[in-house]
């Protein structure tokens, strides 16, 4: 759409006090700079596991999508997709349940239990498998995931590797333009920068990680695309 200013958020992790001080930061920012333009939030997956509030996360997220003064985008992260397999397994014990509560699920579960559920209800495991694992806005080159693309195959890359890669050829956007991918750039979260502050990579800016460890200790952080402006930042 034109004019409409895009904010996109990195990894939360159960931080949910955090989450909503960086919604109300983005709210009063895009008043002040971009009063009457539409607003987008895209969330880049990871909202649960390891902080204190998971549910609470996916409640607000909830929320968000059924209000109708903004438009809401969420991903799925390679953390909901762990919370997925624990229970379409259905075995307490089975591999997938403790590779999720070994990776911060007991946190998540605590989150759950503090609300009175046992598990997490059903309602917010069919929302967390009804999640994209991608999002494209082809006007303008951009390209928003939890961890990141195959250079080679996208955009008809395995979904498993928008949850879960790391590639060496993915993190240097120099080696990118082989392919579809040419001239675009690309928005993720997934593995935390060193200095907990977003990262811009390439020159000029190609990959920007928005994973700023808020569950570190360090910081929840938003992206900011606005048509035809430089990418600027905005950190809780």
């Amino acid at each position: 759409m034109s004019g409409e200013v895009i904010y996109a958020i990195g990894d939360v992790h159960g931080e949910a006090e955090m989450l909503d001080r960086l919604h109300a930061a983005i709210f009063a920012r895009h008043e002040r700079d971009h009063p009457g333009a539409p607003l987008k939030l895209i969330h880049l997956g990871d909202y649960v596991d390891r902080g204190p509030d998971s549910c609470g996360v996916i409640e607000t997220l909830m929320r968000l999508e059924g209000r109708d003064d903004i438009e809401t985008i969420n991903l799925r992260g390679n953390h909901e997709q762990m919370m997925l397999e624990a229970y379409e397994d259905g075995a307490d014990h089975s591999g997938a349940r403790m590779h999720w509560l070994i990776n911060g699920g007991d946190a998540a579960l605590e989150s759950y239990a503090r609300r009175g559920f046992e598990d997490p209800p059903q309602s917010h495991l069919r929302w967390l498998n009804d999640l994209p694992t991608l999002h494209l806005e082809p006007e303008r080159n951009l390209v928003f995931v939890h961890a990141g693309v195959d250079p080679k195959t996208f955009p008809h890359c395995d979904p498993r590797i928008h949850l879960w890669t790391r590639s060496p050829r993915f993190y240097d956007p120099t080696r990118w333009d082989i392919g579809a991918l040419k001239g675009w750039q690309v928005v993720h979260g997934h593995t935390p920068t060193r200095d907990f502050r977003p990262q811009a990579a390439g020159a000029p800016a190609r990959r920007f990680n928005l994973d700023t460890g808020a569950v570190y200790g360090g910081q929840l952080s938003a992206g900011i695309f606005a048509p035809d402006k430089e990418v600027e930042f905005l950190s809780v």
